[in-house]
Protein backbone atom coordinates (compact mmCIF):
# COMPACT_ATOMS: atom_id res chain seq x y z
CA UNK A 1 0.00 0.00 0.00
CA UNK A 2 1.03 3.72 -0.67
CA UNK A 3 0.04 6.42 1.10
CA UNK A 4 -3.25 6.89 -0.50
CA UNK A 5 -4.34 3.73 -0.09
CA UNK A 6 -3.61 3.65 4.14
CA UNK A 7 -5.92 6.84 3.92
CA UNK A 8 -8.21 5.58 1.74
CA UNK A 9 -8.77 2.97 4.43
CA UNK A 10 -9.29 5.08 7.40
CA UNK A 11 -11.37 7.46 5.59
CA UNK A 12 -14.11 4.03 3.89
CA UNK A 13 -14.23 3.18 7.89
CA UNK A 14 -15.16 6.19 9.02
CA UNK A 15 -17.70 7.11 6.31
CA UNK A 16 -19.21 10.12 6.92
CA UNK A 17 -22.28 8.90 4.94
CA UNK A 18 -22.65 5.88 7.02
CA UNK A 19 -22.85 7.91 10.51
CA UNK A 20 -23.93 10.90 9.88
CA UNK A 21 -26.81 10.24 8.30
CA UNK A 22 -27.70 7.07 10.46
CA UNK A 23 -28.07 9.20 13.72
CA UNK A 24 -28.98 12.41 11.82
CA UNK A 25 -33.09 11.91 13.23
CA UNK A 26 -31.49 11.46 16.97
CA UNK A 27 -29.45 14.57 16.45
CA UNK A 28 -32.61 16.52 15.63
CA UNK A 29 -34.26 15.42 18.48
CA UNK A 30 -31.40 15.71 21.14
CA UNK A 31 -30.13 19.96 20.20
CA UNK A 32 -31.45 20.11 16.91
CA UNK A 33 -29.77 21.78 13.28
CA UNK A 34 -27.02 22.91 16.02
CA UNK A 35 -25.80 19.35 16.84
CA UNK A 36 -24.72 19.50 12.99
CA UNK A 37 -23.03 22.97 13.16
CA UNK A 38 -21.18 23.79 16.51
CA UNK A 39 -21.28 19.96 17.30
CA UNK A 40 -19.53 18.92 14.85
CA UNK A 41 -17.13 21.18 14.77
CA UNK A 42 -16.62 20.65 18.72
CA UNK A 43 -16.24 16.79 18.50
CA UNK A 44 -13.98 17.34 15.65
CA UNK A 45 -11.03 19.47 17.16
CA UNK A 46 -10.92 17.24 19.89
CA UNK A 47 -11.29 13.68 17.70
CA UNK A 48 -8.63 15.57 15.65
CA UNK A 49 -6.09 15.82 18.97
CA UNK A 50 -6.73 11.85 19.54
CA UNK A 51 -6.29 11.46 15.80
CA UNK A 52 -3.13 13.50 16.33
CA UNK A 53 -1.73 11.35 19.05
CA UNK A 54 -2.22 8.17 17.26
CA UNK A 55 -0.77 8.98 14.11
CA UNK A 56 2.71 9.96 16.22
CA UNK A 57 2.40 6.10 18.27
CA UNK A 58 1.66 4.81 14.42
CA UNK A 59 4.86 6.37 13.66
CA UNK A 60 6.83 5.11 16.25
CA UNK A 61 5.70 1.65 16.65
CA UNK A 62 4.66 0.54 13.12
CA UNK A 63 3.26 -2.85 13.62
CA UNK A 64 -0.10 -4.20 12.18
CA UNK A 65 -1.64 -5.01 16.48
CA UNK A 66 -1.38 -1.28 16.23
CA UNK A 67 -3.50 -0.22 19.39
CA UNK A 68 -2.60 -3.37 21.62
CA UNK A 69 0.73 -3.70 20.89
CA UNK A 70 1.30 -0.24 21.84
CA UNK A 71 0.08 -0.46 24.80
CA UNK A 72 2.20 -3.82 25.17
CA UNK A 73 5.36 -2.07 24.50
CA UNK A 74 4.57 1.18 26.69
CA UNK A 75 2.88 -0.48 29.65
CA UNK A 76 2.75 -3.95 29.63
CA UNK A 77 1.08 -7.25 28.65
CA UNK A 78 -2.13 -6.46 30.92
CA UNK A 79 -2.80 -3.17 29.93
CA UNK A 80 -1.94 -4.28 26.27
CA UNK A 81 -4.71 -7.14 26.99
CA UNK A 82 -7.26 -4.76 27.89
CA UNK A 83 -6.69 -2.50 25.30
CA UNK A 84 -7.63 -5.53 22.99
CA UNK A 85 -10.82 -6.73 24.51
CA UNK A 86 -11.77 -2.81 24.17
CA UNK A 87 -10.89 -2.70 20.62
CA UNK A 88 -12.59 -6.55 20.04
CA UNK A 89 -15.87 -5.37 21.63
CA UNK A 90 -16.09 -2.00 19.94
CA UNK A 91 -14.90 -3.88 16.57
CA UNK A 92 -18.24 -6.14 16.96
CA UNK A 93 -21.00 -3.29 18.37
CA UNK A 94 -19.56 -0.99 15.41
CA UNK A 95 -20.30 -3.49 12.98
CA UNK A 96 -23.78 -4.22 14.93
CA UNK A 97 -24.35 -0.46 14.55
CA UNK A 98 -23.61 -0.27 11.01
CA UNK A 99 -25.22 -3.24 10.07
CA UNK A 100 -28.78 -2.36 11.59
CA UNK A 101 -28.50 1.47 10.52
CA UNK A 102 -28.44 0.12 7.08
CA UNK A 103 -31.40 -1.85 8.04
CA UNK A 104 -33.59 1.22 8.81
CA UNK A 105 -32.60 2.98 5.82
CA UNK A 106 -33.88 0.09 3.51
CA UNK A 107 -37.11 -0.52 5.76
CA UNK A 108 -38.03 3.50 5.34
CA UNK A 109 -37.12 3.36 1.74
CA UNK A 110 -39.93 0.11 1.43
CA UNK A 111 -42.41 2.38 2.99
CA UNK A 112 -41.74 0.94 6.29
CA UNK A 113 -42.05 2.24 9.95
CA UNK A 114 -40.26 4.53 12.66
CA UNK A 115 -39.89 3.46 16.16
CA UNK A 116 -37.76 6.63 17.47
CA UNK A 117 -34.85 4.36 18.34
CA UNK A 118 -36.43 0.99 19.17
CA UNK A 119 -34.23 -1.99 18.95
CA UNK A 120 -37.43 -3.93 18.94
CA UNK A 121 -40.50 -1.77 17.37
CA UNK A 122 -44.35 -2.42 17.57
CA UNK A 123 -46.02 -4.63 14.79
CA UNK A 124 -46.67 -3.00 11.69
CA UNK A 125 -48.29 -5.09 8.64
CA UNK A 126 -46.22 -4.47 5.90
CA UNK A 127 -43.88 -7.01 2.83
CA UNK A 128 -46.31 -9.49 2.47
CA UNK A 129 -47.74 -9.80 6.17
CA UNK A 130 -44.41 -10.28 8.32
CA UNK A 131 -44.73 -8.07 11.30
CA UNK A 132 -42.15 -4.92 12.02
CA UNK A 133 -39.97 -6.66 13.95
CA UNK A 134 -39.55 -9.91 11.98
CA UNK A 135 -38.99 -8.15 8.96
CA UNK A 136 -36.38 -5.93 10.58
CA UNK A 137 -34.53 -8.92 12.01
CA UNK A 138 -35.10 -10.70 8.71
CA UNK A 139 -32.94 -7.85 6.77
CA UNK A 140 -30.61 -7.32 9.63
CA UNK A 141 -29.54 -11.21 9.63
CA UNK A 142 -29.42 -10.91 5.75
CA UNK A 143 -27.01 -7.51 5.62
CA UNK A 144 -24.84 -9.67 8.33
CA UNK A 145 -24.91 -12.92 6.42
CA UNK A 146 -23.35 -10.99 3.02
CA UNK A 147 -20.75 -9.51 4.95
CA UNK A 148 -19.99 -12.76 6.69
CA UNK A 149 -20.06 -15.09 3.52
CA UNK A 150 -17.95 -12.91 1.15
CA UNK A 151 -15.44 -12.24 4.15
CA UNK A 152 -15.51 -16.00 4.50
CA UNK A 153 -15.38 -17.39 0.83
CA UNK A 154 -14.59 -14.14 -1.38
CA UNK A 155 -11.65 -12.29 0.10
CA UNK A 156 -10.20 -11.33 -3.32
CA UNK A 157 -13.97 -9.35 -4.26
CA UNK A 158 -13.37 -8.22 -0.50
CA UNK A 159 -10.16 -6.15 -1.30
CA UNK A 160 -11.42 -5.15 -4.21
CA UNK A 161 -14.80 -3.58 -3.10
CA UNK A 162 -12.86 -2.09 -0.18
CA UNK A 163 -10.29 -0.12 -1.79
CA UNK A 164 -13.41 0.95 -4.16
CA UNK A 165 -15.05 2.04 -1.07
CA UNK A 166 -12.72 5.46 -0.84
CA UNK A 167 -14.40 6.33 -4.34
CA UNK A 168 -17.51 6.05 -4.11
CA UNK A 169 -18.20 7.33 -0.71
CA UNK A 170 -16.45 10.68 -2.21
CA UNK A 171 -18.33 10.63 -5.35
CA UNK A 172 -21.65 9.68 -3.29
CA UNK A 173 -20.95 13.24 -1.15
CA UNK A 174 -20.28 15.80 -4.12
CA UNK A 175 -23.53 13.65 -5.70
CA UNK A 176 -25.45 15.19 -2.60
CA UNK A 177 -24.03 18.54 -2.87
CA UNK A 178 -24.60 18.77 -6.00
CA UNK A 179 -28.50 17.55 -6.01
CA UNK A 180 -29.17 20.05 -2.91
CA UNK A 181 -27.78 22.54 -4.11
CA UNK A 182 -29.14 23.07 -7.50
CA UNK A 183 -32.39 22.59 -5.80
CA UNK A 184 -31.80 25.28 -3.49
CA UNK A 185 -31.60 25.39 0.44
CA UNK A 186 -35.25 26.26 2.03
CA UNK A 187 -33.12 27.64 5.36
CA UNK A 188 -30.87 30.44 5.91
CA UNK A 189 -27.36 30.12 7.05
CA UNK A 190 -28.44 30.74 10.36
CA UNK A 191 -30.72 27.72 10.20
CA UNK A 192 -27.63 25.57 11.45
CA UNK A 193 -27.38 27.43 14.35
CA UNK A 194 -31.10 26.66 15.79
CA UNK A 195 -31.27 24.87 19.32
CA UNK A 196 -34.56 22.69 19.23
CA UNK A 197 -35.54 21.20 22.39
CA UNK A 198 -37.51 18.19 21.90
CA UNK A 199 -36.46 15.41 24.13
CA UNK A 200 -37.38 16.69 27.63
CA UNK A 201 -34.06 17.28 29.11
CA UNK A 202 -32.13 20.66 29.53
CA UNK A 203 -30.69 22.62 26.93
CA UNK A 204 -27.43 21.88 27.87
CA UNK A 205 -27.95 18.34 28.66
CA UNK A 206 -29.87 17.99 25.57
CA UNK A 207 -27.01 19.26 23.33
CA UNK A 208 -24.28 17.10 24.87
CA UNK A 209 -25.75 13.94 25.10
CA UNK A 210 -26.27 15.04 21.01
CA UNK A 211 -22.94 14.77 20.34
CA UNK A 212 -23.00 11.29 20.29
CA UNK A 213 -23.83 11.57 16.51
CA UNK A 214 -20.31 12.99 15.30
CA UNK A 215 -18.40 11.33 17.80
CA UNK A 216 -19.88 7.76 16.25
CA UNK A 217 -19.00 9.29 12.87
CA UNK A 218 -15.53 9.79 13.47
CA UNK A 219 -14.30 6.22 14.70
CA UNK A 220 -12.48 3.88 12.57
CA UNK A 221 -9.38 5.80 11.54
CA UNK A 222 -7.08 3.20 13.29
CA UNK A 223 -7.68 1.03 10.08
CA UNK A 224 -4.49 2.96 8.64
CA UNK A 225 -2.53 1.59 11.49
CA UNK A 226 -3.61 -1.56 11.20
CA UNK A 227 -1.79 -2.42 7.44
CA UNK A 228 1.12 -0.77 8.56
CA UNK A 229 3.31 -4.24 7.67
CA UNK A 230 1.81 -3.81 4.60
CA UNK A 231 2.43 0.00 3.30
CA UNK A 232 5.46 1.10 2.10
CA UNK A 233 7.36 3.75 3.92
CA UNK A 234 4.60 3.30 6.95
CA UNK A 235 6.47 5.56 9.46
CA UNK A 236 5.54 8.25 7.39
CA UNK A 237 2.38 7.14 5.44
CA UNK A 238 0.32 5.20 8.51
CA UNK A 239 0.20 8.25 10.43
CA UNK A 240 -0.77 10.56 7.21
CA UNK A 241 -3.42 8.07 6.78
CA UNK A 242 -5.08 8.68 10.31
CA UNK A 243 -4.42 12.25 9.97
CA UNK A 244 -5.79 12.82 6.46
CA UNK A 245 -8.46 10.51 6.88
CA UNK A 246 -9.79 12.48 10.04
CA UNK A 247 -9.57 15.81 8.90
CA UNK A 248 -10.85 15.45 4.93
CA UNK A 249 -13.73 13.55 7.05
CA UNK A 250 -14.49 16.45 9.48
CA UNK A 251 -14.75 19.13 6.64
CA UNK A 252 -16.45 17.07 4.15
CA UNK A 253 -18.72 16.00 7.00
CA UNK A 254 -19.39 19.67 7.78
CA UNK A 255 -20.48 20.73 4.63
CA UNK A 256 -22.59 17.77 3.32
CA UNK A 257 -24.06 18.11 7.02
CA UNK A 258 -24.89 21.54 6.30
CA UNK A 259 -26.61 21.16 2.94
CA UNK A 260 -28.86 18.30 4.28
CA UNK A 261 -29.96 21.19 7.23
CA UNK A 262 -30.20 23.82 5.31
CA UNK A 263 -32.45 21.94 3.43
CA UNK A 264 -35.17 21.21 6.31
CA UNK A 265 -38.50 22.59 5.26
CA UNK A 266 -40.79 22.40 8.84
CA UNK A 267 -38.22 21.48 11.93
CA UNK A 268 -40.87 20.66 13.58
CA UNK A 269 -42.09 18.16 11.21
CA UNK A 270 -38.09 16.86 10.82
CA UNK A 271 -37.91 16.11 14.42
CA UNK A 272 -41.19 14.19 14.55
CA UNK A 273 -39.56 11.42 11.66
CA UNK A 274 -37.88 9.76 14.26
CA UNK A 275 -35.21 7.55 13.21
CA UNK A 276 -36.50 8.27 9.48
CA UNK A 277 -35.49 12.07 9.64
CA UNK A 278 -32.97 11.42 6.99
CA UNK A 279 -34.98 9.86 4.77
CA UNK A 280 -37.84 11.41 5.06
CA UNK A 281 -36.03 14.94 4.56
CA UNK A 282 -34.72 13.75 1.27
CA UNK A 283 -37.57 12.20 -0.15
CA UNK A 284 -39.83 15.35 0.46
CA UNK A 285 -37.21 17.83 -1.07
CA UNK A 286 -36.46 15.98 -3.55
CA UNK A 287 -39.47 14.06 -4.57
CA UNK A 288 -39.92 10.60 -3.69
CA UNK A 289 -37.62 8.64 -6.75
CA UNK A 290 -34.91 11.14 -6.81
CA UNK A 291 -34.88 11.38 -3.11
CA UNK A 292 -34.88 7.43 -2.51
CA UNK A 293 -31.96 7.51 -5.30
CA UNK A 294 -29.89 9.33 -3.51
CA UNK A 295 -30.67 7.08 -0.05
CA UNK A 296 -30.23 4.39 -2.18
CA UNK A 297 -26.88 5.42 -3.04
CA UNK A 298 -26.12 6.22 0.83
CA UNK A 299 -27.26 2.63 1.83
CA UNK A 300 -24.75 1.13 -0.84
CA UNK A 301 -21.63 3.31 1.00
CA UNK A 302 -23.67 1.51 4.54
CA UNK A 303 -23.21 -1.84 3.19
CA UNK A 304 -19.74 -0.93 1.93
CA UNK A 305 -18.56 0.44 5.61
CA UNK A 306 -19.93 -2.91 7.02
CA UNK A 307 -18.08 -5.06 4.61
CA UNK A 308 -14.93 -3.22 5.73
CA UNK A 309 -15.88 -3.19 9.40
CA UNK A 310 -16.27 -6.86 8.92
CA UNK A 311 -13.13 -7.20 7.62
CA UNK A 312 -11.32 -5.23 9.77
CA UNK A 313 -12.80 -6.63 12.79
CA UNK A 314 -12.45 -10.34 11.87
CA UNK A 315 -8.72 -9.84 11.64
CA UNK A 316 -8.27 -7.99 14.78
CA UNK A 317 -10.05 -11.18 16.66
CA UNK A 318 -7.80 -13.36 14.87
CA UNK A 319 -4.58 -11.46 15.62
CA UNK A 320 -5.78 -11.46 19.10
CA UNK A 321 -6.77 -15.04 19.46
CA UNK A 322 -3.41 -16.02 17.64
CA UNK A 323 -1.57 -14.26 20.70
CA UNK A 324 -3.76 -16.61 23.18
CA UNK A 325 -5.67 -13.14 24.23
CA UNK A 326 -9.14 -14.63 23.76
CA UNK A 327 -10.80 -17.43 25.36
CA UNK A 328 -11.06 -20.66 23.14
CA UNK A 329 -7.79 -18.58 21.30
CA UNK A 330 -7.14 -22.05 18.97
CA UNK A 331 -10.43 -21.81 17.68
CA UNK A 332 -10.77 -18.35 16.44
CA UNK A 333 -7.32 -18.19 15.35
CA UNK A 334 -8.33 -21.21 12.70
CA UNK A 335 -7.54 -19.83 9.49
CA UNK A 336 -9.95 -21.81 6.71
CA UNK A 337 -7.25 -23.97 4.34
CA UNK A 338 -9.40 -23.06 1.14
CA UNK A 339 -10.38 -19.69 1.78
CA UNK A 340 -7.17 -18.46 3.62
CA UNK A 341 -9.48 -16.40 5.74
CA UNK A 342 -9.69 -16.27 9.52
CA UNK A 343 -13.80 -18.28 8.90
CA UNK A 344 -14.26 -18.92 12.41
CA UNK A 345 -13.52 -15.32 13.86
CA UNK A 346 -16.00 -14.06 11.27
CA UNK A 347 -18.74 -16.57 11.93
CA UNK A 348 -18.26 -15.68 15.46
CA UNK A 349 -18.41 -12.14 15.23
CA UNK A 350 -21.97 -12.43 12.98
CA UNK A 351 -23.29 -14.14 15.89
CA UNK A 352 -22.42 -12.24 18.57
CA UNK A 353 -23.40 -8.91 16.37
CA UNK A 354 -26.99 -10.43 16.43
CA UNK A 355 -27.11 -11.14 19.87
CA UNK A 356 -26.23 -7.38 20.74
CA UNK A 357 -29.02 -5.85 18.76
CA UNK A 358 -31.49 -8.39 20.23
CA UNK A 359 -30.50 -7.62 23.80
CA UNK A 360 -30.74 -3.89 23.35
CA UNK A 361 -33.59 -1.85 23.18
CA UNK A 362 -32.03 1.36 21.84
CA UNK A 363 -29.94 2.03 18.62
CA UNK A 364 -28.33 4.60 20.21
CA UNK A 365 -26.95 2.47 23.05
CA UNK A 366 -25.70 -0.32 20.69
CA UNK A 367 -23.54 2.92 18.95
CA UNK A 368 -22.74 4.11 22.51
CA UNK A 369 -20.85 0.58 22.99
CA UNK A 370 -19.24 0.81 19.68
CA UNK A 371 -18.55 4.10 20.74
CA UNK A 372 -17.04 4.01 23.79
CA UNK A 373 -15.25 0.64 23.44
CA UNK A 374 -13.29 1.80 20.74
CA UNK A 375 -11.64 5.21 22.45
CA UNK A 376 -11.10 3.41 25.25
CA UNK A 377 -8.85 1.04 22.95
CA UNK A 378 -7.59 4.70 21.69
CA UNK A 379 -6.89 5.90 25.03
CA UNK A 380 -5.41 3.34 26.91
CA UNK A 381 -1.94 3.28 24.72
CA UNK A 382 -1.98 7.37 24.71
CA UNK A 383 -2.21 6.83 28.35
CA UNK A 384 0.96 4.36 28.36
CA UNK A 385 2.99 6.50 26.24
CA UNK A 386 2.50 9.56 28.79
CA UNK A 387 2.87 7.46 31.68
CA UNK A 388 6.19 6.00 30.16
CA UNK A 389 7.79 9.37 29.22
CA UNK A 390 7.23 10.60 32.60
CA UNK A 391 8.46 8.13 34.52
CA UNK A 392 10.90 6.29 31.72
CA UNK A 393 11.91 9.43 29.98
CA UNK A 394 12.01 9.81 26.15
CA UNK A 395 10.36 6.99 24.37
CA UNK A 396 11.19 5.97 20.92
CA UNK A 397 10.02 9.04 18.73
CA UNK A 398 9.39 8.51 14.81
CA UNK A 399 9.68 11.22 11.98
CA UNK A 400 5.71 12.12 11.75
CA UNK A 401 5.73 13.72 15.12
CA UNK A 402 4.11 16.34 16.98
CA UNK A 403 7.67 17.66 18.43
CA UNK A 404 7.22 20.09 21.88
CA UNK A 405 3.29 19.62 21.75
CA UNK A 406 2.83 16.48 21.56
CA UNK A 407 2.24 15.96 25.78
CA UNK A 408 -0.11 18.22 25.72
CA UNK A 409 -2.29 17.09 22.87
CA UNK A 410 -2.03 13.52 24.50
CA UNK A 411 -3.20 15.38 27.65
CA UNK A 412 -6.43 16.92 25.69
CA UNK A 413 -6.85 13.45 24.01
CA UNK A 414 -7.57 11.74 26.64
CA UNK A 415 -9.80 14.17 28.81
CA UNK A 416 -12.24 14.46 26.15
CA UNK A 417 -11.81 10.47 25.85
CA UNK A 418 -12.64 10.67 30.14
CA UNK A 419 -15.72 13.08 29.09
CA UNK A 420 -17.29 11.33 26.20
CA UNK A 421 -16.83 7.32 28.22
CA UNK A 422 -19.05 9.40 30.70
CA UNK A 423 -21.46 11.44 28.60
CA UNK A 424 -22.55 8.30 26.31
CA UNK A 425 -24.08 6.33 29.27
CA UNK A 426 -26.22 8.75 30.79
CA UNK A 427 -30.03 8.96 29.85
CA UNK A 428 -31.09 7.74 26.84
CA UNK A 429 -28.18 5.58 26.15
CA UNK A 430 -28.13 4.52 30.23
CA UNK A 431 -28.24 0.74 29.03
CA UNK A 432 -25.01 1.12 27.25
CA UNK A 433 -23.22 1.67 30.79
CA UNK A 434 -25.11 -1.10 32.11
CA UNK A 435 -23.87 -3.67 29.91
CA UNK A 436 -20.06 -1.93 29.26
CA UNK A 437 -20.10 -2.11 33.15
CA UNK A 438 -20.94 -5.63 32.89
CA UNK A 439 -18.29 -6.36 30.70
CA UNK A 440 -15.63 -4.53 32.04
CA UNK A 441 -16.10 -6.84 35.62
CA UNK A 442 -15.92 -10.05 33.42
CA UNK A 443 -12.54 -8.47 31.69
CA UNK A 444 -11.38 -8.38 35.19
CA UNK A 445 -12.21 -11.72 36.08
CA UNK A 446 -11.23 -13.43 33.16
CA UNK A 447 -7.65 -11.88 33.41
CA UNK A 448 -7.41 -12.78 37.03
CA UNK A 449 -8.30 -16.20 36.59
CA UNK A 450 -7.06 -16.67 33.10
CA UNK A 451 -4.82 -14.70 31.15
CA UNK A 452 -3.13 -13.13 34.07
CA UNK A 453 -1.03 -16.58 33.83
CA UNK A 454 -1.81 -17.94 30.07
CA UNK A 455 -1.37 -14.50 27.95
CA UNK A 456 2.16 -14.28 26.89
CA UNK A 457 1.82 -11.10 25.42
CA UNK A 458 1.90 -9.98 21.63
CA UNK A 459 4.97 -10.65 19.42
CA UNK A 460 6.24 -7.36 17.87
CA UNK A 461 6.70 -6.96 14.17
CA UNK A 462 8.00 -3.69 13.65
CA UNK A 463 9.01 -2.73 10.17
Amino acid sequence: MGGFSSFALSFSVISILTGATQLYGYGLQHGGPIEFSLGWLLVSVFTLAIALSMAELASSYPTAGALYHWSSFLGGRGLGWFTACFNTIGQFAILAGIDYGLTQFIVSLMGGFSSVGAISPSPVNIMGGLNGSALVTLIYVSILLSHALLNHYGIKLVAWLNDFSAAYHIIVVFIILGILTLKGFTQPLNFLFKFKLSDGYKPAYSFLIGLLVTQWTLTGYDASAHVTEETHDPRRNAPWGIFLAVLISMIMGFIMLAAITLSIKDLDQAVGFGDDAFVKIMTLRLGVKQGAAVVGLIAGAMWLCGLASMTSASRMVYAFARDGGLPFSKIWAKVNFRHKTPSNAIWGLTLLSLALVLSVRFYSAVVSIATIALYVSYGLPIVARLKYRFTKGSDTIGPWNLGKLSNLISIIAIAWICFIIVLFTLPPNEQAGKILGGILIFFFLMWHFEARKNFPGPKFHLK
